[in-house]
């Protein structure tokens, strides 16, 4: 058994020690499996992501204007690509729900598994409730029923697309694919739009700030600006990680992981470029740095809504509704096994009649809805979301050059291109992208690390004396800890 575990005990839902208790205890924690293929996970990687396309990025504009923009987009698109290929080697030696937890976890320790895990679900939590509020923003701008943005909007958000979720993740995730289907088609039609107004010279329009280090006309802002605009960088691929949290409900994990993750990367790096371009060349960055729907703004700029300009208007809550939805998926799934381990409360990983983490999905809901009721502000809880995902991409990369150096004969179905070297690039550009976040939102960075302070203190003082042995990331991290003994002896 690993250091810091123990099989479960108690009532009433910690079974007695023993081979038959852990049995029970994880029968009632079981997702079901073989439910999605490379088809449906590809979808996901996409879904997590496309919202950001249709808004948000374009705040980097302001940051560092298009060439800054330009070039934190190439840099944080070369770390999310050096990521995806080291978790597609983890997720093929360790396909389970706990996703990156899980690799840190063998990786780095309990503490290490963690640190991660909860980096994790900042991200999976904050995100949807910011991006309810975008939802509500978008149904008052196109007039639908009436509705204005509001309370009511945000809790019809999460109580419909929860309620799916609980139905079944097969149901779920073709749900995701059908709606992401739709904004990335929408995303093309209105490139070929876009492009038709294109000009060159309206990249590079804001005025240049003379007293920034290295301002010129393509970097408004100076060198500064291309760091200030890392987090916006991300948007075009942010959540995209998440894909190795439904390995426990995917058909041939071992080979469908790495093929969804790299599908799914291969289209976001090609809508991220013809969105990016286009949306900056047809009005111009100036008109579009700080619009809440960049896409309609680049194609009517301030004149009369067009019938093209409304479509996008409509695709963008679609897409607004795919990221919701696929990101309440990867909340659940990383809830689900922290708690099934016992680093949270265990009944939050007890599953449903059709093996849905019913309380994995209904209390960050409760959460997430709460905090959209009550703050707001989608973009300050972006932020934190934004922070929480840098720190687990750190961690995560450090898991991959760890195993690599200290394990270098486990069983590797897929193999990362240029081995710890990738991971080692991802790992220095999230940590740039991590300092990045003081310089855009201070405060949500402090916000993040409060609520990090809050849970390490439940860790240390409670959870990290009753973890369960028997779950499988933690059978995994004894079976190294074992071998490793064996060897010394």
């Amino acid at each position: 058994m690993a250091q810091g575990t123990e099989t479960p005990a108690g009532p009433p839902d910690s079974p007695s020690p023993g081979a038959t208790g852990s049995a029970a205890y994880l029968r009632r924690r079981t997702l079901r499996r073989g439910s999605a293929g490379w088809l449906l996970l590809t979808g996901l990687g996409v879904a997590y992501v496309v919202s950001g396309d249709f808004s948000g990025w374009n705040i980097g504009l302001s940051k560092g204007g298009f060439g800054g923009l330009a070039v934190a987009m190439v840099l944080m698109g070369v770390m999310y690509a050096c990521l995806v290929f080291a978790l597609a080697e983890l997720s093929a030696i360790l396909p389970t729900a706990g996703g990156g937890y899980g690799f840190a976890r063998r990786a780095l320790g309990t503490w290490g598994g963690f640190l991660t895990g909860t980096a994790i679900l900042i991200e999976y939590i904050l995100a949807p409730a910011a991006i309810s509020l975008f939802i509500g923003d978008y149904v008052e701008s196109l007039g639908l029923f009436g509705l204005t943005s509001g309370w009511p909007v945000y809790l019809a958000c999460f109580a419909i697309f929860i309620g799916i979720h609980l139905w079944g993740v097969g149901e779920a995730l073709r749900f995701s694919l059908v709606v992401t289907a739709i904004a990335v088609a929408a995303l093309l039609i209105f490139a070929v739009g876009a492009f038709t107004e294109f000009d060159a010279g309206r990249l590079n329009d804001i005025p240049a700030d003379p007293s920034a280090f290295g301002s010129n006309s393509w970097l408004p802002y100076g060198l500064l600006g291309i760091w200030a605009a890392f987090p916006f960088g991300m948007w075009f691929f942010l959540g995209v990680e998440g894909v190795p949290l439904a390995a426990e409900e995917a058909k041939d994990p071992v080979r469908s992981m790495p093929k969804a993750l790299a599908i799914s990367l291969a289209v976001l790096v090609f809508l991220a470029l013809i969105t990016f371009v286009s949306a900056t060349g047809a009005q111009g960055a100036n008109a579009i740095k700080e619009a809440g729907n960049p896409l309609v703004v680049a194609l009517q700029g301030t004149g009369e809504p067009t019938a093209l300009s409304r479509f996008v208007n409509y695709a963008g809550l679609a897409g607004l509704v795919a990221s919701f939805f696929s990101l309440i998926f990867a909340g659940s799934r990383q809830l689900f096994a922290l708690s099934r381990a016992g680093y949270l409360p265990r009944f939050l990983s007890l599953t449903n009649r059709r093996k849905s983490p019913y309380l994995g999905l209904l209390i960050p809901g409760v959460i997430g809805f709460t905090l959209a009721a009550w703050s707001g502000n989608g973009g300050r809880m972006l932020n934190v979301a934004v922070f929480g995902a840098t720190i687990s991409y750190a961690l995560m990369a450090l898991s991959h050059i760890v195993l690599r150096r200290r394990e270098p004969d486990l069983p590797r179905p897929y193999r990362t291109p240029g081995g710890a070297r990738t991971s080692g690039v991802a790992f220095v550009l999230a940590c740039s992208a991590l300092v990045a976040t003081f310089l855009v939102d201070r405060d949500a960075a402090f916000i993040a690390l409060g609520v990090y302070t809050v849970a390490l203190a439940y860790f240390a003082f409670y959870s990290r004396h009753r973890l369960v042995a028997a779950a499988p990331e933690e059978e995994f991290a004894a079976l190294a800890a074992a071998e490793a003994e064996l060897k010394r002896d």
